[in-house]
């Protein structure tokens, strides 16, 4: 079959896919080397989308409570509820939350329902929670939600600035791109991070800043440059409104680092003209994320470094169609096509969509929307493709919001998920592989996603379903659209209207745009490659330049003395609905793992991979312990990734406070006050199973998933009850009273193993690996399987590194020893690092423990 070229489920870089179907529910993947995105590159999450495309778990018919309705009675019930609210309390009793998982389509569809007919603002997205400080950053600065920048800065540029951004693993086909340029250009890199992430490894300069400190560094970074002379007087003149005596109120003497990190940064800078910053969720998930954002892009202005090749700020999306979502006006706080809120804005869009119910103003952003469900204001909720009940910040609260809510509708592609699960109303939607529309990535480029499968019974398009909702509600003939092109034609259409009030999105030549023609459509960038280098969107065609001040030192609290941050891992992606199902991408990191200092570990009895309970004021969370010189001391870091479905009180959002940045609303993930505390059970264990298993009266518990199965690590307290934990079969079975040692294997009819459990009072269990592989297998002997391990002892990998090739560290090392002394060459000896690179650091890492003297490339200089 014809690879069919589509785009990437996963980060907002928006890569290229050539995608061949070779089964019912399988497929080849491969980078699309013609897109303009990533010419061929894919990180492991897309490399092994593949795994993820399978029905298991799947939602494929309406539910109403727990039992299965048809499409007419779900949605005739859905119509019903609201319209009573409606009719009771009023358009604003009634909200969307959204996500940028949905196509533009999808986000079109929604926002006209929400703000032209049910009459309300109150329509946000999951977007809130990651990229609307940089977009608040962005209409005050330049007078429109604009990246200034493209990829190929990137590799123009002799300086990179990465400020709040793993990118070796948030945005791997980013880091490949920015490896190249150093690589030809001789390009310097500087991360701004208080972890030593890999990607930090990796650079020219680290500057571990503290929380919340990347205020203080730019202004007095700008300082700094006034003071060498470097301010382009005649741009900001001619370019840019400056607030009188900004320049002059600059202080570069608290950079908030020290000084002779300062200094090389300040050397870096003056020297390098040609300068990208690329800033990402670690400076957006602040309760300052707006002021660092225009902290960042005041730097560029003053001293004229951007619209030009090599230079400018970039803010880099987290999500597939976060930047969709920001056009269409998904946000609360925009009405539709980057325009606002004012009266002849309203008017015009009203007359376009011949609305009769415009809302009168922005509706309530994320975190405030969940109170207003909490506290009773908003009685009907829809929640599509997204999983508020573990992302959003102090997930307990949220949690009692949605059970409180009256009526909670939910489309999603999986059946149970944490939000699910207090749904009175579920959709089956379509997933990646199924749906079919247009995607914008970080660098305004849009992209088609295409099908590959068919609509797996009866899932629907979440356009699709919002159109027969409409219809219900009796809007109708406003929502009469047959297919996505015919969304896409009235959205590209409608942003005549934003290029009338002076905005720069204009899609409006493509509002004819035929059906074959929008199947065939290549990528394509708007705004060009400098959309501002003309003129500003702001008043007389200038930017503004906004003094912004560094956020007041946190005050040490003795309940509280940590701050805990969380972030991504390499391999997974937001609540692991999709990755959770990949054995390749579950091997990086099989638990969520609390990260200390060493010496924040000592002083507080912590042991490597022991378990330990973080508290903050929203609640407490319980982890596995990872020691680590990475972490700054009094820094906590953990993942943000569990969920109830796949571990026990692991959910790091359960930590995180509602609090939010003043003028964008996004809550701060980044800087929690906490404290945290050894936890020692009576009793550790892992179960091997083919099926998974629920799991209930232990004290913690995580899965993830094998190649024929689950892998479920535990602990408890008192006697571990094994009878739920364990099929029916036949057992073979071991114990050692004395050691509290007990180890079940369960075989099913035809001799294969369908369990193998391991528990321990005081010893050590064995390594998982072997014993994993041996599921749904009858390869293992009775006597092998019960001492987890082969008679005939295999070659230990070590901790996986490169989960593309399945390579480990021992193997690496080896590789090392043997002469390949630096990352090409272990690409070359054993393929690590050869397909995404987001593990070429950790490599990089290795051969540097493992070699006196390592070769690297010319510019590489560990900070």
């Amino acid at each position: 079959m014809k690879a069919v070229r589509t785009t990437c489920a996963y980060c907002g870089v928006g890569c290229g896919i050539r995608a061949e179907v070779t089964g019912a529910r399988a497929l080849t993947i491969k980078g699309d080397p013609e897109h303009p995105a990533n010419f061929g590159r894919l990180c492991s999450k897309g490399t092994h989308l593949g795994e993820t495309v399978g029905l298991e778990g799947r939602l494929l018919a309406p539910m109403i409570g727990n039992r299965q309705a048809g499409w007419d009675e779900a949605l005739d019930l859905a119509a019903a509820k609201m319209r009573e609210c409606i009719a009771e309390h009023g358009p604003d009793s009634v909200a969307f939350y959204v996500s940028g998982q949905l196509l533009t389509e999808d986000y079109y569809v929604a926002n006209k329902l929400m703000k032209g007919f049910i009459g309300s603002g109150n329509i946000d997205t999951n977007s809130r929670l990651c990229m609307a400080s940089a977009v608040a950053a962005h209409n005050r600065a330049f007078g429109e939600d604009i990246v200034p920048c493209t990829y190929d800065d990137l590799e123009e540029a002799d300086l990179i600035l990465l400020v709040g951004s793993n990118t070796a693993w948030c945005h791997p086909v980013i880091w490949q791109r920015i490896e190249a340029a150093r690589e030809k250009r001789g390009s310097k890199l500087v991360v701004l991070d208080p972890r030593r992430t890999e990607t930090a490894e990796r650079a020219d300069l680290h500057l571990a800043i503290a929380p919340d400190g990347d205020i203080a560094l730019f202004n007095a970074l700008l300082a700094e440059m006034r003071d060498r002379g470097l301010v382009d007087s005649g741009y900001l003149a001619a370019n840019c409104t400056v607030p009188q005596g900004f320049l002059e109120s600059l202080d570069s003497r608290s950079p908030g680092v020290d000084f002779p990190s300062f200094a090389a940064l300040c050397d870096l800078v003056a020297a390098r003209p040609r300068m990208v910053t690329l800033f990402s969720q670690g400076a957006n998930q602040s309760r300052s994320g707006t002021d660092k954002g225009n902290a960042i892009i005041n730097l560029h202005l003053a001293l004229g470094r951007i619209n030009s090749a090599g230079a400018g700020p970039f803010s880099i999306t987290g999500q597939p169609n976060a930047m969709g979502g920001r056009e269409v006006g998904g946000l609360a706080n925009t009405l539709a096509c980057h325009l606002g809120f004012s009266a002849e804005e309203r008017a015009e869009v009203a007359m376009f969509w011949n609305a009769p119910n415009i809302c009168a103003g922005p509706g309530l952003k994320a975190v405030d929307l969940f109170r207003a469900v909490h506290d009773g204001r908003v009685k009907f909720l829809w929640v599509m493709a997204t999983n508020p009940a573990v992302s959003m910040p102090d997930a307990g609260f949220v949690r009692e919001a949605l059970a409180r809510c009256e009526t909670l509708v939910v489309s999603d592609i999986i059946a149970d998920t944490d939000t699910a699960r207090l749904a009175h109303i579920r959709l089956p939607a379509l997933g990646w592989g199924e749906k079919d529309g247009t995607v914008t990535n970080s660098e305004r480029r849009i992209s088609r996603q295409r099908a590959l499968f068919a609509a797996p019974s009866q899932a629907r398009a979440d356009w699709a379903i919002l159109c027969d909702f409409a219809q219900r509600m009796g809007w109708g003939r406003a929502f009469d659209f047959t297919c996505a092109a015919d969304v896409f034609r009235e959205y590209a259409a409608m942003t005549a209207l934003a290029a009338r009030h002076g905005k720069v999105l204009d899609l409006s030549h493509l509002s004819a745009i035929g059906d074959a023609e929008y199947d065939a459509m290549e990528p394509f960038l708007w705004g060009g490659a400098h959309p501002l280098a003309k003129r500003f969107i702001q008043a007389g065609g200038k930017a503004r330049v906004v003094a912004v001040a560094a956020p007041a030192p946190v005050m040490a609290d003795i309940h509280f003395p940590f701050r805990l941050n969380t972030g991504r891992y390499r391999d997974q992606w937001h609540t692991m609905t999709r990755t959770g199902l990949s054995p390749t991408l579950s091997q990086h990191r099989r638990e969520a793992l609390l990260e200390v200092h060493p010496d924040d570990a000592a002083a507080q009895g912590l042991e490597d991979g022991g378990l330990a309970r973080v508290t903050t004021a929203a609640g407490t969370a319980l982890f596995r312990v990872a020691v680590t010189n990475g972490q700054r001391r009094g820094d906590l870091f953990v993942p943000m990734h569990w969920t109830d479905a796949m571990a026990g009180q692991a959910r790091a959002n359960r930590l995180a406070l509602s609090d939010t940045d003043p003028v964008s609303g996004q809550p701060g993930f980044k800087n929690t006050p906490a404290q945290v505390e050894p936890v020692t059970p009576d009793w550790r264990a892992f179960l091997a199973s083919r099926e998974a298993i629920q799991v209930s009266g232990v004290l913690w518990w995580s899965r993830s998933r094998i190649a024929q199965g689950w892998l479920v690590e535990l602990a408890g307290v008192g006697d571990i009850d094994v009878e739920p934990l364990l099929p029916f079969g036949e057992r073979i079975e071991a114990a050692d009273l004395a050691r509290g040692m007990r180890r079940i294997i369960v075989r099913g009819p035809s001799d294969s193993v369908e369990a193998a459990l391991y528990v321990t009072r005081s010893g050590e269990l064995p390594p998982r690996d072997w014993v994993a592989a041996q599921v749904g297998d009858a390869g293992g002997g009775p006597l092998e399987l019960l001492a987890g391990r082969p008679a005939t002892p295999q070659p230990d990998r070590g901790t996986i590194v490169c989960v593309c090739h399945g390579i480990g560290a021992n193997q690496i090392r080896e590789a090392a020893c043997t002469g390949a002394a630096t990352v090409e060459a272990i690409g070359e000896a054993t393929s690590a690092g050869s397909n995404c690179g987001s593990c070429r650091p950790a490599i990089a890492r290795i051969l540097e423990l493992s070699l006196p003297n390592p070769r690297r490339p010319p510019n590489d200089r560990f900070s």
